[in-house]
Order: structure tokens, then sequence, then C-alpha cells
């Protein structure tokens, strides 16, 4: 910064606005505070008066800043003029504006005072220009702000400043509708879906809605605009709620638990984290909130994420790394602006909305194509299940055919031998003789098609449990034979004692039953055992169901299945799965000739620990 040879600027009907350029606005810092208007005004002060690279800004809150603009009221202008100031964060602004009087007219407003003490209902400062000056004339700006602001001072027609703020709320409206539009799409898909995704997300965009309004002014002027001390720190509330949001809607959207365990709990650290600043701003020093630059921390992990989990081949992640690129994009050109790196323009400006508008929509993208593959499993699972069931129906034909066989090789013969007691009704004594022996053997005809109908519900029943085994089926269809708690133990029990009852301790072979489901309790010397001692389930907090079903997936995959498919398949901890997955296969290799031939029982074999023994 230097010194500089301040231009002033022309008051001209031929331009509607002048933003005021960095060789048009001085500034001077004054660190004490102290300094009155008569001592800015003094020689010794004005010539410390300083200009920038851009436009002013401020970023020490025990700081006041002094700029000075020149303004030369032209006889010949027709409009009315005045000065507007387009940061709406800065907390007190006082203007000092020449009057025909020699003297100045002092007007004071900022976000720290009621919206409705100002003179214009804008979210932006507006103050009049004496319309009846004529010739050069100085005004002075003095800033205190506890945040970083930029001071962008623009001169406008009355005119224009109406055309251009109608147009500017015009604006606004289209994007909160889009906000409000994507926000209630989702929550019609959330009460369709009721996944939890949707829900994250509305309150995303919600949150987003309530940061940019707050940062737009719009939020102070129609929402609350009798409380300027809620108005200095709201923004940094909805930018937690949004970054909070922001990730758990990641960890949905992305399946990261399942896909990305360990980025899982990072993001669990940093909302923790998160959590822990914010309350911190909220009861120690509400200041804490200026340092938005934290935002990129949640903002680079959702990214890092995304494209982390895209590897993995989670197609929807793309659409996701596409909007928080555009989202990354945007709070890089908003930082660059707020430290007056970047130059001021709608651009530069507005990048953040339109960056939050891209976001949304690549997301929706990624939403829809999320439900896209759920549609497309679903109709795959339905699919199997059809033809399943098909299967099933042919089985069921099947049998009932070879018993209506066999029922009508039975009427056969009843219809025969019912001709022999016709032919021998002459004969009584034989006839009843023979009539009695018929009795008798229509009586053992209806127990063989009783055994034969028990035999052919037992087949079926095995003919299911034997496909069951043979295939690779999932958690729902193997739980159809060992459905609940009970049936494993009544397993348990029948593999466990098939050779018979043997008291541990003391050798007899007299039992009794124990306290817990399916035990036995020595008669001789009371000692009781589980059902599930000695067995590979002792000692495990696995549901038992699931455990059976993580043997069978061992065995039936030769011990080569990962325990994170382990996890993913039975919703259980991977490294609980790796502990219990490496006790099967040290089974497996113990018992390796027992199972070489074992077929489809040999799951079984497995669950008799002879090392617990």
């Amino acid at each position: 910064m230097r010194a500089f040879a301040q231009k002033a600027v022309t008051l001209n009907d031929t331009s509607t606005h002048h933003p005021f350029a960095y060789d048009e606005i001085l500034h001077f810092e004054d660190a004490s505070g102290k300094l009155t208007f008569d001592q800015i005004r003094s020689p010794a002060i004005a010539s410390k008066f300083l200009i920038s690279g851009l436009y002013p800004t401020t970023h020490d809150a025990h700081t006041t800043y002094w700029c000075r603009i020149t303004i030369n009221h032209n006889k010949a202008t027709q409009n009315n003029w005045l000065l507007e100031f387009y940061d709406q964060t800065i907390d007190d602004i006082t203007v000092y504006s020449p009057n025909v009087n020699n003297g100045f007219t002092i007007s004071r407003f900022g976000s720290s005072h009621p919206f409705t003490n100002r003179l214009y209902q804008h979210k932006n400062f507006s103050v009049n220009i004496d319309n009846e000056l004529y010739g050069v004339h100085t005004y002075y700006i003095r800033i205190r702000s506890h945040q970083p602001s930029n001071v962008i001072v623009v001169l406008k027609s009355v005119n224009w400043f109406i055309h251009y703020a109608l147009d500017e709320y015009f604006f606004f409206g289209v994007f909160y509708g889009m906000l409000l539009v994507f926000g209630l799409y989702n929550l019609m898909m959330f009460f369709a879906i009721r996944q939890i995704q949707y829900l994250y997300y509305i309150l995303y965009n919600l949150s987003i809605g309530m940061y940019e309004m707050c940062t737009d002014g719009i939020a102070y002027q129609y929402l609350w605009p009798n409380s300027p001390v809620w108005n200095q720190y709201a923004y940094g509330v909805a930018l937690f709620f949004a970054s909070v949001f922001g990730m758990l809607f990641t960890k949905s959207l992305l399946y990261v638990k399942a896909k990305a365990p360990t980025l899982n709990r990072l993001i669990w650290v940093v909302i923790a984290l998160r959590t822990i600043f914010f309350i911190l701003c909220l009861t120690v020093n509400n200041a804490w909130f200026n340092y938005r630059i934290i935002e990129f921390i949640p903002l680079l992990l959702a990214c890092y994420t995304g494209y982390y989990v895209l590897n993995k081949g989670y197609w929807p992640a793309r659409f996701f790394v596409v909007g928080y690129s555009f989202l990354f994009l945007g709070f890089i050109i908003k930082i660059l602006e707020s430290r007056a790196w970047l130059g001021f323009g709608p651009l530069t400006h507005y990048s953040l909305s339109f960056c939050f508008i891209m976001e949304m929509l690549f997301i929706s993208f990624a939403i829809a194509e999320k439900v896209r593959i759920l549609k497309k499993k679903k109709d795959y699972a339905q699919r199997r299940i059809i033809r399943q069931m098909k299967q099933n129906e042919e089985l069921k034909d099947n049998l009932n055919k070879h018993l209506e066989e066999q029922v009508r090789a039975r009427t056969h013969e009843l219809v025969e031998k019912s001709q022999v007691i016709e032919e021998q009704n002459e004969e009584l004594k034989s006839v009843n003789i023979l009539l009695k022996e018929q009795a008798e053997e229509i009586s053992r005809i209806n127990v063989l098609l009783e055994n034969d109908n028990i035999t052919l519900h037992t087949n079926i029943e095995k003919v299911t449990h034997d496909r069951v085994m043979s295939a690779a089926v999932d958690f729902e269809e193997f739980s159809k034979i060992y459905p609940d708690r009970e049936t494993c133990f009544k397993f348990l029990s029948d593999l466990k004692w098939e050779k018979g009852y043997t008291c541990r301790k003391c050798g007899n072979t007299h039992y009794g039953n124990g306290h817990l489901p399916y035990s036995r309790r020595c008669s001789k010397c009371g000692y009781e055992e589980s059902v599930i001692a000695y067995t590979i389930l002792q000692n495990t907090r696995i549901p038992i169901n699931k455990a059976f079903y993580m043997i069978f997936l061992m065995y039936s995959t030769k011990g080569k299945i990962s325990s994170h498919k382990l996890s993913e398949i039975v919703a259980i901890r991977q490294s609980t799965c790796w502990a219990y997955s490496t006790r099967i296969k040290k089974i497996m290799d113990d018992k390796k000739k027992q199972l070489s031939n074992a077929g489809s029982k040999g799951w079984s074999m497995l669950v008799i620990d002879d090392s617990e023994e």
C-alpha cells in the first residue's frame, strides 16, 4: 500500500452506477479505535490515507477502519444518487456526508443495528447523497466489524438501485425456490422409500439455504430483523448443520460403513470435532465462527470419500464427486474474494450460489442412480424368487402325480378284490372270512398310505434341505432350515449326543433335563452340560443362526470367503467375523481328511470342536 492522489468521481447521468476503483477510495486503520472525526480530517491524518490493491478489507475486530471518497457533484445531473455498501456482514458503518451548510450529515447502520432502522428496507446498506450540493466534496466512512469484511462502495442512481434490487430479489427467489423444490422432492422420496439419506439431504439443503440467506442479508431482512445479536453468528450455526448433515448424507448415500470402514470412522471423528468446536463458538467466543476455513476439512473428506468409493466400483459416486467438486470450487472462489485476492463482480459474488445449484443437481443424479441400482437389484431378486417358486411348483406337481399313481394302483387292487368278494357271495362263511381278510388288508393299505404320505413329506423337506445345503444361498433362505435359537439348539443336541450321552465328569450314561434348553444333567454327579459346550459356538456372542450360516459359508467356499464379505453378508463387525472365521479355518485344517468326502453334511462336522475337550 502507498499514499496516492485521490481521484474524484463525477456524477454523470449517462452512467447508472459506478463502483469505486482502487484509486478512488482511500483507507486508514485506526488501531486504537479512539480517533474522532475531526482528528481524521486533520492534515496529519489525512496524509496517511492509503489505497489497496482491489478494495479495502477489515481483518481486526479491535481496529477502526476509515475510508475516504471524493465526489464531483455535477450541476447537470438530473438523477437522485445514493451510496450502497455490498457486504452485509459489516457490524457498524458511519457515513459522514457533506451537506449544503458546510457541515456533515451522519448516517449510521450495519448488521449490529436493527434492520428497521435502515433508510431503505434492502439487504444492502444504502445512504442518500445531497442533490443540492455542487462541486467536489469528500465523504468519510467509519467501519467496525467483528469478522473480516470487504468495503465495496458503489455510487448508484436511485432508479438503477430499484431496478437492480428487483432483479436481484427475483434471482434470489429463483435460487431459494430451487432449494425448496429439491427439498420437497427429497421429502416425497423419503416418505416413499423410507431411507434416512433423503432426510439428511433435506436438512443439508435447508442448512445451505439458511447459510446463503445469512450471508446475503435476506435472513436478517425477513426472518429476524429485530435480532442483531443473533444475526452476528447465525451464519455459523447454519454452516455447522450444513457440514454435519452433509457428512451424514455422504455416509448414507455412498454406503461408507460397508465400502470404506476406515473413512466411516474418520467421518464420525470429524463430526465429533466439528460439534465440539461449534459448542465452543457458542459458549466461549462467537468470533470463532469467522474461521470458516475449517469447513474445508469436512468438504475435502466428503470429496475424497466419494472418489474412494467410486474407485471401489460404486457407480453413483461419480455424480457425487462432480457435485462436490463444484461446491469445492465455489468455496475457493468465495475465500479468494473475501481476502481481496480476487476482484469483485456478479460472477464471483454469486459463484457459491451457482455451485450450490450445480451440486444439488448432480447429487440428485447420484440419488436417482442409486434408486435405479436398488430397483435393478430388487427386480433381480424378484426374478430369482419367481424362478424358485416355479421349481417348487414343479416339484410339488411331480410329487402329487406320483401320489396319484400310487392311489390309483391301490384303488385298482381294491376293485379287483371286490370282484372276488362278489364272485364268492354264495358261500356265506367264506365270504365272511374273506371280508375280514379284506378289512385287514384295507387297514394295512391305509397304514401304508399314511406312511407313504409321511415319507413323501419327509422327502420334500429332505430335498429342500439338500438343495439349500448344496447351493450358495443367502441368509434368509438358510434361515428357513434354522429359523431360530430353539431349532439350532435341537440340531446341536442331536449332533452332539447322537451316539448317546456320557457324563464328562464321572462317565455315567443316565441323565435328566438341565436348566438351559436341551442341556443334560448327570443323574449321578449332577454335572450339567449345555448344548453349546465343547462346540465351536462356546463362548461366542454371535447370534447362533448367524454363526451356523458363517460355518456353512466357510465350508461351502472351502474357507476362501473373506471376513469383509462375511461382515457384509451377516451384518456383523469385520473384526468379529475375522476372529470367528480364523477359528473355523483351524478346525477345517484339523479335520481335512474327515471333510474330504463329507458332502453337504460336512459343515456340521465343524460344529464339534475337538480342541475344547
